[in-house]
């Protein structure tokens, strides 16, 4: 699950720093996404595995461009909203294309052997759609939360359900998926390895 986190890291950065202002948010979060970036680069990390990261870095250039040119935009107001509408969309994108944002980042930890397996696939697509539906769990109330003029702890809250679920999922649900396909494995009829589903 730990393995996630860093692909997080520039949207914290942003959101740190937009309490002062959204234009530092908008600029700290693009140089935090390019620095990890060029470093996953320069350890080999293809393109493939960096879906999220170039999506990160694909919403910063966007809102840089838009917090710069105008920064009275009424878009200030609504920053939270539409980046975790750009972070749905970058997960249910990414499973449209059949490509979810977490095969690459598993990848990074699963022998090469696993990767084109049907199950090492398929727990990826559950793990990207958890974190789909968390993204958009959250843009959802805190899109009602500012319509409705709601108190602050609903949108922490929304923030603390929308991300733990799918963290939690992501951390058990390949233990059981993996159990499970070592089960099959160890039966006499099956030959085929089990998977070393990533978490």
């Amino acid at each position: 699950m730990l393995a996630y986190l860093p692909g997080f890291a520039p949207w914290i950065v942003a959101g740190v720093l937009s309490s002062f202002d959204w234009r530092w948010g908008a600029i700290g979060g693009l140089v935090t996404g390019l620095l990890m970036m060029l470093n996953d680069r320069r350890r080999g990390v293809g393109f493939d595995a960096l879906v999220l990261e170039i999506s990160t870095l694909a919403y910063f250039v966007v809102i840089g461009a838009v917090s710069v040119a105008r920064p009275d935009s009424s878009l200030a107001d609504h920053t939270d909203v539409i980046s975790f509408v750009w972070l749905a969309a970058t997960a249910w994108g990414s499973l449209v294309v059949r490509s979810p944002f977490t095969l690459g980042i598993a990848k990074r930890q699963t022998p090469r052997e696993y990767w084109d397996m049907p199950e090492f696939v398929q727990v990826n697509n559950y793990i990207t759609s958890a974190w789909g539906a968390g993204f958009t769990f959250i843009a959802v109330s805190l899109a009602i939360a500012n319509a409705v003029d709601a108190p602050a702890w609903v949108g922490i809250t929304a923030h603390v359900v929308g991300l733990v679920a799918p963290a939690v999922f992501t951390k058990v649900y390949p233990a059981r998926a993996q159990a499970r396909l070592m089960a099959l494995a160890q039966a006499p009829e099956q030959t085929q390895p089990s998977v070393r589903a990533v978490q």
